[in-house]
């Protein structure tokens, strides 16, 4: 068949990452990646090797063996996205645009816990048959922790949903919150026990090693620019190659929009985070606490905060807050500077034994919303399949995402399928700049809302 081209898009934007993915950054150093350079073909590209991609990869080399499955990553492997998450694999409704993380109703609900929970066991399954380091996937559950009025009464209202959906779940008091944490800061806790806590970094490089080993071409620092549309499939440009594939995975979450869908409809949202230096012994007597726990805030524009005991990473303490809008998708300096110090101020309050402890690492890392929470998870064109707009939730939701574009990329139909399928376009959004104003005005009136949170 021909391969001349029937359309051509050019990317209009790569990925630009500020400050170093912490999570990969405590990680032994890995070999260099190698970049695709000339011609070469493929059955399936998956453009992006985060968690949605190489799920993807992963569940396409399962389903069918004789698949010649190609991914170009734009960057290094676990130095975007994938390493500066939170490493939370959520399993409950965890609606960020919410109060309290309820979703929109109890029986969409019910089916995105069961969707979340196959997507949990799937990298579970990934972290066994890899080999993959004790501690990188740990499935130990989450607290919501609230220091506050408001932070308890979304506790309280979220406890009621879960009690409806007939979800498992602790309420903890101050002291119990402290033998946990080893701070006095939180007044109560709202535990769940399905989540897995992972090492991002650690999960991503584990996984991308796997499917290599089972016949994955993988490419780093290879973006795609150009993409072309063929009779045959597409082609895909990169600045030293030319890949020609019958089928096409976009696994690029709010860049999407970067290759022409979905303008005007996704949100993007700046997240930053810090982690400490490894601490000394002394520092962790005088904190006390369980060695390993992760705490989300009752308030979704609250402090996330993770406390890890890793043998590569060492005893360290991860805190994250601080979204805004940025519809390039990018942070300054500047931003990363200003929200850094308000963390410093709000790790301090939490952990008042520690002030002395520097953070080694600050980052900024990107996550993408719909108005109304849907994700993109369909065939955009013939051939042509989107994993993307995770909705905060790039570690399940990217997961499931991959799975369920590898099952369209097969011809099958399943529950995932007809749950993405079904949902509705993302909803647009207010002409710029009037999105950026509103939201950023929205965002820090939200987040002076949940200042103690």
């Amino acid at each position: 068949m021909s391969l001349r081209p029937k359309s051509h898009r050019a990317v209009k934007r790569l990925p630009v990452h500020t400050g170093p993915a912490g999570w990969e950054a405590i990680l032994p150093p890995r070999a260099p990646g190698v970049p695709l350079r000339g011609e070469a073909g493929c059955d399936v590209a998956i453009i992006g090797a985060g968690f949605a991609g190489l799920s993807a990869a992963r569940h396409l080399r399962a389903a069918d063996p004789a698949l010649d499955i190609v991914v170009l990553e734009a960057g290094r492997i676990a130095q975007s996205s994938a390493g500066r998450n939170s490493g939370f694999m959520i399993d409950l409704p965890h609606d960020l645009t919410s109060s309290d993380y309820a979703g929109s109703g109890e029986a969409q609900d019910r089916v995105l816990t069961r969707l979340n929970r196959h997507a949990i066991d799937f990298a579970e399954a990934a972290a066994a048959d890899y080999g993959l380091p004790e501690g990188t996937l740990r499935r130990s559950g989450k607290i919501n922790g609230a220091a506050s009025r408001v932070g308890e009464e979304a506790n309280r209202t979220y406890a009621q949903h879960l009690e409806d959906l007939r979800e498992p779940h602790e309420v903890l008091d101050a002291t119990q919150m402290r033998e946990i944490t080893g701070s006095a800061y939180y007044s109560s806790g709202l535990f769940t026990p399905g989540t897995a806590l992972i090492q991002p970094a650690g999960y991503i490089r584990g996984l991308a090693s796997g499917i290599t080993s089972a016949g994955v071409r993988l490419f780093e620092e290879s973006p795609v620019i150009g993409f072309d549309s063929t009779n045959a499939g597409w082609i895909l440009k990169t600045p030293s190659a030319t890949l020609t594939a019958a089928k096409v995975i976009l696994a690029t979450n709010g860049h999407l929009e970067s290759f022409g869908f979905k303008t005007g409809r996704l949100m993007h949202i700046m997240l930053n985070a810090c982690m400490t230096a490894e601490l000394p012994q002394e520092a962790l007597a005088a904190l006390g606490g369980q060695e390993s726990w992760g705490l989300t805030p009752s308030d979704p524009m609250g402090c996330t905060v993770r406390r890890i005991a890793t043998p590569e990473g060492g005893n360290r303490i991860i805190i994250r807050q601080g979204g805004y809008y940025r519809p390039e998708m990018q942070t300054s300096a500047a931003d990363l500077a200003r929200v850094t110090a308000s963390m410093r101020r709000k790790f301090d309050d939490r952990f008042p034994s520690l002030r002395g402890v520097p953070f080694e690492h600050a980052w900024s890392g990107h996550l993408c919303l719909s108005r109304n929470g849907v994700s993109v998870m369909r065939e955009l064109e013939p051939g042509l399949y989107s994993a993307c707009v995770q909705n905060g939730l790039g570690t399940t939701r990217g997961t499931l995402t991959g799975i369920g574009a590898a099952d369209l990329v097969l011809g099958r139909e399943n529950e995932i399928t007809r749950f993405f399928g079904a949902e509705a376009e993302p909803a647009r959004l207010p002409p710029h700049p009037f999105d950026t104003i509103g939201a950023n005005v929205y965002l820090r009136w939200k987040e002076w809302q949940a200042r103690a949170e």
